[in-house]
């Protein structure tokens, strides 16, 4: 078959001189796609067919409810619970703030699944908290960016519903039959490299906290820890109903997504009840504007994916990688220097939709990788950008919580960056941390 490679040019061209010119990544993916489609006498009806059948997935669905479900935890003084539960377990040891930073990101990543709802949430708490303790500046906020990126991994995580849904696509566009990637087995899969991320944090934070000698935090009586435990465990039972739910199946993503915003807005407004339910009219609104986004962005991708199809791309990224080396552990180590670059000039959900198109030939479909781990690596590399200059989102809230410049705000992730990144190889070239959960608890799924 014939590649036509102008058309390749336009589309990838287009694309990056956009995304160049600082143009909202939707309009980048949407306009290359028109603009080619135009080029190659696809009638401008086919392309916005692509765009409305993209976004009309039954699983898709889930995606409003746990953002709806997020955006309330946000409210109801969720944080604040997290970071005394933390503290609970942690607190007493030597940069005892720094290990509940670590530690109440891992928790909330469980409940929000999103890291900039958690540098937000449990920022706005922990920085000023660690300002006043004698933390460096700087190393407070590094270390709160960093280790809200574990709330991409550990599930629940509405970028794990892109990602199946991302698979899918993928695997038709390959040629193949539809592959319906279970998100149970997904969510399973987060879990251990999840808190792999969170204990490579933990370990470089003790470090510095001992060489600076950063104060410990103040001891519980019995009775304050079981007050601490039972207010805590209502926030943290969210996670569980998803989780446990999907995996036990009990409920589909979506069933239990919808159960979890009900759960969510029970104990926010009436057990709680530290916000008005007046205030479920604004994260009502909140939520509609995140989902007008993602779902924008998920139309005009899959025009963009059509489009690489029909023009080879994925084949023809195949045929360039494995010319470069046919060795697998090569090979992940070059997708993943490539992600990493891609993470830091371009954010995470669209990375999903236009990577896995193109990378899940090579690596699944070609050399034999898992689509969970593949999924896992994808993500963890991703949500290392988010906090990576100059467009990382966590990055950028985090100097504004905390008050400093995106300079020393990126100097203050230094260490950590090198601890994530232990990780992403880690999980890379070690499956069993990702699948183990999946192959015991769902097997053969």
């Amino acid at each position: 078959m014939i590649i036509d490679r102008p058309a390749i040019a336009l589309l990838l061209g287009t694309f990056a001189v956009l995304v160049l010119l600082r143009v909202p990544i939707t309009f980048c993916l949407a306009m290359a796609a028109i603009l080619t489609g135009i080029y190659l006498s696809i009638p401008l009806e086919a392309i916005v067919k692509v765009m409305a059948d993209g976004v009309m997935n039954f699983s898709l669905l889930a995606i409003p409810f746990f953002i709806i479900m997020g955006e309330i935890m946000n409210e109801g003084g969720i944080s604040r619970r997290i970071v005394n539960l933390a503290n609970l377990f942690v607190g007493r040891l030597p940069g005892g703030l720094a290990l509940v930073n670590v530690l109440d990101s891992m928790f909330f990543g469980g409940i929000s699944g999103s890291a900039v709802a958690d540098v937000s949430s449990l920022g706005s708490i922990v920085i000023p908290m660690m300002k006043k303790q004698g933390y460096d500046d700087e190393f407070a906020v590094g270390l709160t960016v960093c280790s809200a990126c574990q709330g991409i991994i550990i599930p629940p995580s509405h970028n794990m519903i892109i990602y199946a849904f991302a698979v899918g696509t993928a695997s038709q566009l390959a040629g193949g039959s539809l592959l319906v990637l279970s998100v149970g087995k997904l969510f399973l899969g987060g879990y251990l490299p999840g808190i792999l991320m969170g204990l490579t944090m933990l370990v470089i934070a003790l470090v510095i906290a001992i060489r600076r000698k950063y104060p410990r935090g103040e001891g519980h009586t019995f009775k304050e820890a079981i007050v601490i435990l039972l207010d805590g465990f209502l926030a943290m039972c969210t996670a569980l109903i998803v989780v446990g739910g999907v995996v036990i199946g009990v409920f589909t993503a979506t069933e239990a997504a919808a159960f979890a915003v009900i759960y969510a807005f029970i104990i926010t407004f009436f057990i709680y009840r530290e916000a008005p339910l007046l205030r479920f009219v604004k994260t009502l609104y909140s939520s509609l504007k995140t989902l007008a986004i993602v779902m924008s962005l998920i139309a005009a991708a899959s025009a963009f994916g059509y489009l690489l199809s029909r023009l080879q791309v994925p084949r023809l990224t195949t045929e360039w990688l494995l010319s470069i080396t046919d060795n697998y552990y090569l090979l992940l180590l070059l997708v993943n220097i490539m992600l990493l670059i891609l993470g830091c000039i371009m954010d995470m959900t669209p990375l999903i939709l236009i990577c896995t198109p193109i990378l899940f030939p090579v690596l699944v479909l070609k050399m034999g990788m898992d689509p969970v781990h593949f999924g896992i690596m994808l993500l963890m590399n991703l949500s290392i950008g988010l906090c990576t200059p100059p467009v990382g989102a966590a990055l950028f809230v985090g100097s504004a919580v905390g008050k400093i410049s995106i300079e020393r705000a990126s100097r203050g992730c230094i260490p950590f960056y090198i601890s994530m990144f232990i990780a992403l190889m880690l999980v890379t070239y070690i499956p069993a941390i990702t699948m183990t959960l999946p192959n015991l608890f769902m097997p053969g799924k």
